[in-house]
């Protein structure tokens, strides 16, 4: 009998343009070599420019989509992305609690880097009662593990915070901060290291960025890293994505494609 290819699963929403959500995950998956399976959580009318619909699907259908592929893929880490209704969050979580084989990165996408909330009160508080103790990883940017922890804070303040509260490993993104240099800290109750990697100077385009470097650390983890050296490399993946993004319309560009982790290639 032939050896099963290990493969990724993405929970979350489309983006109609190709740069985020789902169809960022599945580019990521496959620059890895990794199959990809996918969960919609949420439907997207959007592009660069911003969105202009969404429309939610039922979690009765989310759980249908996770009960037709856990178990029966060789699924060894997933992702997930937006969660925006309380049910929907329960339904993964009742399906994902079962299978302690899978490696799972919770990208909360809860707050946008302005501050503006993107997902319902009650859906915060089943991520952070039911998602977040099931993390093998969290990677909240910083208005994001502010929210988390109900307090304010550095990167590392906060990255101790959200450990403290929830017990996950957690990777608070800095990216949208001042600086030359693009840093994330990390933390896991034992360790807590900085990663850092110098700024792209103008990017064609940075859109799908946080979902990418989810993605990238369940590909990552999928291969059997470690998960400071899924860091380290999912960073390095992210980092080749914006200095290779091109245009593919007006004003409108998409990450570059990295083969296998290593340089861009549009």
């Amino acid at each position: 009998m032939e050896e099963t290819h290990p493969c990724c699963l993405t929970i979350a929403g489309s983006d109609s343009g190709g740069n985020a959500g789902v169809q960022a995950d599945l580019r990521t998956f496959h620059s890895y070599g990794l199959h990809g399976c996918t969960v919609f959580a949420a439907l997207t009318a959007q592009n660069p420019h911003g969105v202009s619909a969404v429309h939610a699907v039922p979690p009765d259908f989310v759980a249908a989509q996770l009960d037709a592929v856990l178990g029966v893929y060789d699924i060894r880490a997933l992702k997930t992305g937006m969660l925006a209704e309380a049910p929907v969050i329960d339904a993964v979580a009742d399906r994902i609690a079962v299978h302690p084989e899978i490696m799972r990165v919770i990208d909360p996408v809860m707050v946008a880097t302005s501050g503006a909330r993107l997902i319902s009160d009650d859906a915060v508080d089943a991520l952070k009662r039911r998602l977040l103790p099931l993390a093998t990883l969290v990677t909240p940017n910083l208005p994001e593990a502010a929210a988390l922890c109900g307090a304010d804070g550095n990167a590392e303040t906060l990255a101790r915070g959200v450990y403290d509260r929830f017990g996950c490993a957690v990777l608070v993104k800095g990216g949208h901060a001042d600086g030359d240099e693009a840093t994330d800290v990390f933390f896991d109750g034992r360790e807590s290291r900085s990663f850092s990697l110098p700024r792209i100077p103008n990017p064609v385009s940075t859109h799908g960025t946080g979902c990418t470097l989810a993605a990238a650390l369940a590909a990552e983890l999928a291969l059997g890293h470690g998960v400071v050296q899924a860091i380290e490399g999912a960073k390095r993946h992210v980092r080749a994505a914006i200095a290779g993004s091109y245009l593919v319309g007006e004003a409108c560009g998409v990450l570059g494609f990295v083969q296998g982790g290593g340089e861009p290639r549009p």
